[in-house]
């Protein structure tokens, strides 16, 4: 095999000019205001959790963030595995998507320490039981609550 030293320079400079353009192409196009498109490839997939937490949050307008929320003995709470704890009912619901929201499992039951607070914050102890093997299966890491009002249809008090 014949080596062309004469022309494996001018390409090798081709090649480094043309991956330099290629990496600073996005860059330059975002410095001057341009979209930051992605490609339908790069979207991730909604999961079924989100979207029947989306489905339960139809209607209805997010809050300002809280620490705390309080809670009742009756409270309402549904899991959505892999994605978020939903507390409440009615008008207003918290949404508390913890700090792991993948290690959020259906089939498990979280134990709260309350300490006759009625209230549940994001630095209470928390922990996930296995109904079926009778264990405590690790710590919840709660994050701050996200309100989640019903936003009152006006159509029908104007006509």
């Amino acid at each position: 095999m014949t080596r062309l030293p004469h022309l494996t320079r001018p390409l090798a400079a081709g090649l480094a000019a043309a991956l330099a353009l290629a990496v600073a192409a996005p860059a330059v196009a975002q410095s001057e205001g341009q979209p930051d498109v992605q490609s339908s490839a790069d979207a991730k997939p909604q999961t079924k959790g989100e979207k029947r937490l989306a489905k339960l949050l139809e209607g209805r307008v997010a809050g300002e963030p809280t620490d705390c929320i309080r809670t009742l003995p009756n409270m309402q709470m549904e899991t959505i595995d892999k994605t978020a704890y939903v507390y409440g009912r009615g008008n207003t619901i918290y949404v508390q998507r913890t700090r792991d929201p993948e290690n959020i499992d259906d089939r498990e039951a979280l134990v709260q320490r309350q300490f006759l607070s009625g209230q549940l914050c994001r630095l209470d102890i928390v922990n996930t039981f296995d109904p079926v093997f009778g264990m405590v299966t690790g710590p919840v890491f709660f994050e701050e609550f996200v309100p989640y009002t019903r936003v009152k249809d006006d159509t029908n008090e104007q006509g």
